[in-house]
């Protein structure tokens, strides 16, 4: 949205269950930390967004590893296998380090077992042992026999399957000594179900703090573990009980404010986990690992991240600059009349400056066309809309609907303020207001703000939802690759030059 200054926007629309049972009443529930009443929230300036943390690694990966490399070593060391020599023990312990991570092995489980996951490494050992009899047959001599080979083989996989499980081991001590907080996400008696389960079941480490259901109203939950029911009560809740866990019970994108929360969580570095209670999950767009994985005979598996493409984001701050760039100077004569225009129908100050958020929260200073003088600073922050304005000439009307009033803002990509492709940028006066009525908006800032977007695209421009903006606005960039952006600027050249009935 590029609004110089208001009419109120369209709101989007908006979208406890019984006590727990048997298994709950009968379980021990410990004390947990008290969650204070939430503030009432503040709207006079934008709350930054915050920047995503890296998700600790709590659950044993390097341990894991070390078991791995250290039981492949002692193999190649202490076997005599002809052919193979000392030397070749790092290479092979490095090479099955990196198949256990492809086949998942590293990734966090809540009730790891290692005779579970012993025909995994014995299939991804036979591989290793089999590469390493074909580069030794290259070189001239042979392993003497597939006997010595399958013997290597059986031997390897035994001691890392039993290195495998002292870490599993130390693992459940460590969590019983040290459980971490966390809160259990959804609405229903499943939810406390799963909560329940926890709280007898200390082995798996994680001590529920509360119950967030987006759809309940705030208060204490027949178990004693507080019901939070607003997006600001969990974010209070996570930073006020140090929460590093959130079990899910039932997929986080069913609706838009549980989809919310994830990305919440995944701000504060929480570690996120789907237990299914109903047994119908389904998993679109997310990795699948260890099916056997279960919290108290509930099938549960880890949210994995996307991975940061930070190798993409570069290409896509360089494409940006080069395309600004360009654009700039093949530009530059249609400004230069349109910056006479504005002289001579308004007067001087052709330019107008706005503060704005974007990526992370941070303010930038926007630039564009002048289409109409604000009346003082307050209603330039605080007016939604000019468009229709009777102040506003003909001159400024044409640059609102045509977008031409835009064409500064190639300067913006060009300093690194703003993208080509991206959410758009809003005020802070209404970042904050937004925030507080619409879960998702404030996630909108996890990537660059932009000239152009998804939702302006698709029609989202002007007076018009704000729920509809930010869940699109989302949507792009759950999903975002360079060919995306290629895409929304091709749509965007495609009507650059088409009349709108309203500003942006």
């Amino acid at each position: 949205m590029t609004m110089e200054s208001a009419h109120a926007p369209h709101a989007g629309r908006k979208g406890a269950g019984p006590a727990a049972g048997a298994a709950a009443r009968s379980a021990t529930v410990r004390p947990v930390p008290s969650i204070h009443p939430p503030r009432a929230p503040r709207t006079e300036q934008a709350r930054p967004a915050v920047r995503p943390q890296r998700t600790r690694r709590r659950s044993g990966v390097l341990p894991l590893v070390t078991a791995d490399v250290l039981a492949t070593t002692v193999t190649v060391a202490a076997l005599p296998v002809p052919g193979l020599p000392t030397e070749a023990a790092v290479p092979m312990a490095a090479a099955l380090a990196v198949l256990h991570a492809q086949a998942g092995l590293y990734r966090p489980r809540l009730s790891p077992s290692a005779l579970l996951e012993l025909p995994a490494l014995l299939g991804r050992t036979a591989v290793l042992w089999c590469a390493a009899a074909a580069l030794v047959a290259t070189a001239g001599p042979t392993l003497a026999g597939w006997t010595a080979l399958a013997g290597a083989v059986a031997a390897q996989a035994v001691l890392v399957c039993a290195a495998r499980g002292l870490v599993h081991l130390g693992r459940r001590r460590t969590a019983l000594r040290h459980p971490r907080s966390t809160l259990v996400v959804g609405p229903g008696p499943g939810t406390r179900a799963v909560a329940a389960a926890l709280l007898g079941r200390p082995e798996y480490g994680l001590r529920p703090v509360g119950l967030a259901d987006p759809a309940a109203v705030a208060g204490q939950d027949p178990e004693a573990l507080p019901v939070l029911g607003s997006h600001e009560d969990v974010r209070r809740a996570v930073i006020q009980n140090s929460v590093r866990d959130a079990v899910f019970t039932r997929p986080p994108e069913a609706d838009e404010r549980t989809a919310a929360l994830v990305r919440l969580f995944r701000d504060h570095g929480c570690r996120l986990w789907l237990a299914d209670p109903a047994g119908t999950a389904k998993l679109t767009g997310m990795r699948v690992a260890h099916p056997q994985d279960h919290l108290w005979g509930y099938a549960v598996q880890p949210l994995l991240p996307r991975r940061g493409r930070p190798v993409e984001r570069a290409a896509k701050r360089l494409i940006d600059g080069l395309l600004a760039g360009l654009a700039l100077l093949a530009a530059a004569p249609v400004m230069a009349l349109c910056a006479l225009a504005v002289r001579l129908a308004d007067g001087p100050g052709v330019i107008f400056r706005q503060e704005r958020v974007g990526l992370y929260g941070r303010p930038f200073t926007l630039l564009k066309f002048r289409t109409l003088r604000p009346a003082d600073e307050h209603e330039s922050a605080t007016r939604w809309t000019v468009a229709n304005d009777h102040r506003m000439s003909p001159v400024g009307s044409f640059l609102r609907k045509s977008s031409l009033d835009e064409l500064p803002q190639l300067w913006n990509v060009v300093r690194g303020d703003m993208s080509l492709v991206g959410p758009r940028p809003e005020r802070p006066f209404f970042v904050a207001k937004f925030s507080t009525i619409h879960p998702g908006y404030e996630a909108r800032h996890r990537m660059p703000v932009g000239i152009t977007g998804l939702a302006q695209i698709n029609g989202l421009r002007g007076d018009t939802s704000i729920e509809d903006r930010a869940r699109f606005d989302n949507h792009y960039i759950d999903t975002w690759t360079l060919w995306q952006d290629l895409w929304i600027l091709a749509r965007t050249a495609a009507s650059f030059f088409r009349f709108r009935l309203g500003g942006s």
